[in-house]
């Protein structure tokens, strides 16, 4: 790799150009409509270049790093600019839209969706930082519609970010499984944020009472809502059927609680205590 593009220079996007200066000594290119965003990449040292959509008919990679509800649009623009020999991959929470408004592409071979797990709740070229995604999880969707040179090179790069690469055949089914394990507690961070602002109105009672469990159980209502606003509208319908399942075992609860069923309670918390052997399981293999 001699020439990348990254196409968004928020915290996932500007994590991957530093991760990449440092492992392929590429020219690292920077596209971002935010002209404060392209500068601050400048200054910080995530890019080489500024440059604009034009760039990527001469570059090796493109990397695609905006908001959900922007990537198809990008993608089709993208593709029908490279040239043959180009991998372009999008690092999108959802992926059906975008696997979607690829699929018939005459360069689709060229294109692999895939979703790196890993984040924090802070955003902006600022909020860029090396090891972000060292020992997460990468899914690699729809892998048959990729050339199996673009699926190559694709893994070895985030083999190069000791990523675990996984592969899901279906678009689909990552975007419901991805409501459960990731858009669904944003959405209870937002919610208890809001909850808490709503019942405490003296601020400083939160500041002064607050202790590490609300503030490790908010901290992703931190997160930038004109990045998550497009994700949970894109995904709406798997989003639905989780929170109905959300909203009934809270119900459950209060109705317990009502009842002053301690039994109950302790019940429902020892049950769904084994979340420890399902994440440490997780972690392990």
């Amino acid at each position: 790799m001699n020439k990348i593009a990254v196409i968004g220079l928020g915290l996932i996007g500007g994590s991957l150009a530093l991760e990449l200066k440092k492992s392929s000594w590429a020219t690292i290119y920077g596209i971002d409509k935010n002209e404060d965003h392209l500068q601050k990449a400048l200054d910080l040292g995530i890019i080489y270049e500024k440059a604009t959509l034009d760039i990527v008919s001469e570059v090796d990679v493109v990397i695609i790093a905006v908001p959900v509800n922007i990537i198809p649009g990008i993608s089709i623009a993208v593709l029908d600019l490279i040239g043959k020999d180009t991998l372009v991959f999008d690092v999108g929470s959802n992926k059906v839209a975008v696997c979607d408004a690829v699929r018939n592409h005459p360069k689709r071979k060229n294109f692999v969706a895939l979703h790196p797990i890993a984040g924090t709740e802070f955003s902006g070229p600022q909020a860029a930082i090396y090891d972000l995604f060292t020992e997460k999880v990468n899914i690699i969707c729809e892998k048959d519609l990729s050339s199996e040179t673009m699926i190559d090179r694709t893994l070895g790069i985030f083999e190069d970010l000791k990523m675990k690469n996984v592969f899901m055949d279906s678009s689909v089914q990552h975007d419901k499984h991805i409501a459960y394990v990731s858009h669904l507690s944003h959405i209870s961070s937002f919610m208890l944020g809001k909850t808490v602002l709503e019942i405490e109105k003296d601020e400083k009672n939160i500041f002064n009472m607050a202790g590490s469990g609300f503030a490790s159980t908010v901290r992703l209502a931190k997160s930038n809502p004109e990045t998550w606003m497009p994700i949970f509208m894109q995904n709406r319908e798997n989003l639905l059927k989780s929170l109905e399942e959300y909203i009934k075992n809270l119900n459950q609860f209060k109705d317990i609680l009502t009842k002053k069923s301690a039994d109950d309670v302790l019940s429902i918390m020892q049950n769904t205590n084994r979340i420890k052997d399902v994440l440490a399981g997780i972690k392990n293999q």
